[in-house]
């Protein structure tokens, strides 16, 4: 079985923030060059997707979208709940990111027939829902891992695919060859070009002519993808050693605006693993494949773990600028390792003093400031989306902030929508706060 949770920070958001609830929401970093980590399924109705840049995201969704920074506390927290749900089914659950999990139905003895997988995969996405305060999630049961995953995306969002032993190739092949594990842009271009669009089409060619077109190794793992043949097994201690993501070009490359664009998309992907998974590293690595074939990869260690997309992209292009471009590129590889666990304060790497939550629609009037605030003491960087708690007006979120001022809107996830107010930065009465809870009446 694969679970796969529904644009899962963004539902947590959701969830927390009853004000958001049924609007366009995108989580990530919030500045000019942040990169979206997750859309509502509202914002992506209007293209936003994970891995865009924010500031097209801004573009293309309509007023009273939210853009939030992330609180990885209350994702994390979520998570665990989930994945504690999951280990009750079986011994072997192999965890894939904070959202995302492999169970092996088979070490939980269970019944393994279609009917008894619908109905434990039933039973599970209900009590996954009450236990996570209505956070959905979207399964696939089938023989193997990359069958599994193949169903989970099939009928999302809240869906269910069992796809039964014998059938795998029915339901494979009339299936974009981009849903393949490993099937990126390039390589779906290159498999076009010779009238490969559906893995049926890709289970068509022989070994010889599929590697030939995308190397020996990535020809074989494609070939047996395209067959159901994957006998990987699910590993229950799944720890990374690396993140990194690469794209081989149709055509080789020498434009420098376009190198910098490509490693600026690499890295949003990078980015993305790297906070979904809840790591940082410190080892920004980055890989060349020349116009001659020759490989190339040059790394350089931080001071401090990173996992912002901006400043992986900003080593990589200084990693670049040492390369030899002359004659082209035809590959280019970005990557972070030397991970380690996630650190709050490094969460969606924001600009301060920025204005935010600018899209943010507001509902009632905020209450003015008398005067222009004089000046006092260094004013606390408040984040779109944080959690704060104020002495009398109680638990909220912040909404935006700028020019010593933060609005925050007061309501919890088990509250109506609530008032929206603007304080003074620095107000003593407001704290940062831990996220809320969202079994209890009250948030605490």
């Amino acid at each position: 079985m694969h679970l796969d949770l529904d644009a899962f920070f963004a539902a947590v958001e959701q969830r927390d923030k009853p004000s958001l609830r049924g609007r366009p929401v995108v989580v990530g970093g919030t500045g000019g060059r942040g990169v979206v980590a997750t859309a509502s399924y509202e914002a992506r109705a209007y293209g936003a997707r994970s891995a865009m840049p924010t500031a097209e995201a801004r573009r293309i969704c309509p007023p009273g979208t939210a853009f939030l920074g992330g609180r990885f506390a209350a994702y994390r927290r979520t998570s665990d709940v989930v994945m504690a749900l999951l280990r009750e089914l079986s011994p072997l659950v192999e965890p894939v990111s904070i959202d995302e999990a492999y169970v092996d139905l088979a070490a939980g003895g269970h019944d393994l027939s279609v009917p008894g997988v619908t109905a434990l995969a039933r039973d599970l996405k209900a009590r996954i829902a009450v236990a996570t305060g209505g956070v959905t999630g979207s399964v696939g049961i089938g023989t193997s891992k990359s069958l599994a995953k193949i169903g989970s995306e099939l009928d999302k969002p809240d869906g269910l695919t069992v796809v039964p032993a014998g059938s795998e190739l029915d339901v494979l092949h009339p299936l974009p060859v981009r849903s393949l594990g490993g099937v990126g842009p390039a390589t779906a271009e290159r498999l076009a070009q010779v009238k490969v669009r559906t893995i049926g089409d890709l289970h068509r060619l022989s070994l010889v002519d599929l590697t030939t077109l995308v190397g020996l190794a990535h020809g074989t793992g494609l070939y047996r993808l395209a067959r159901a043949d994957d006998d990987r097994a699910v590993i229950t201690d799944r720890e990374a050693k690396s993140v990194s993501a690469e794209e081989t070009f149709a055509r080789d490359l020498t434009d420098p605006a376009r190198l910098s664009a490509e490693i600026d998309a690499l890295a949003g992907r990078v980015g993305v693993r790297l906070q979904r998974s809840g790591t940082s590293g410190r080892t920004v690595t980055l890989k060349v494949r020349r116009y001659d074939f020759t490989t190339l990869t040059r790394s350089l260690t931080l001071p401090q773990p990173v996992d912002d997309a901006r400043q992986i992209a900003e080593v990589a292009r200084r990693l670049l600028a040492a390369v030899d471009r002359s004659g082209g590129l035809r590959l280019l590889g970005v990557g972070v390792s030397g991970l380690s666990p996630y650190a709050q304060g490094d969460l969606f790497a924001e600009a301060l003093g920025e204005v935010t939550g600018e899209s943010t629609e507001v509902t009632g009037e905020p209450e003015p400031l008398p005067t222009d605030p004089a000046p006092g003491p260094a004013v606390v960087a408040w984040h779109p989306g944080q959690d704060v708690v104020h002495t009398d007006l109680g638990a909220g979120w912040v909404w935006g902030s700028g020019l010593n001022r933060v609005t925050v809107r007061f309501e919890g996830p088990r509250t109506a929508p609530g008032p929206v107010r603007t304080l003074r930065a620095d107000d003593p009465d407001l704290q940062p706060a831990d996220p809320p809870d969202w079994t209890t009446p009250d948030g605490g």
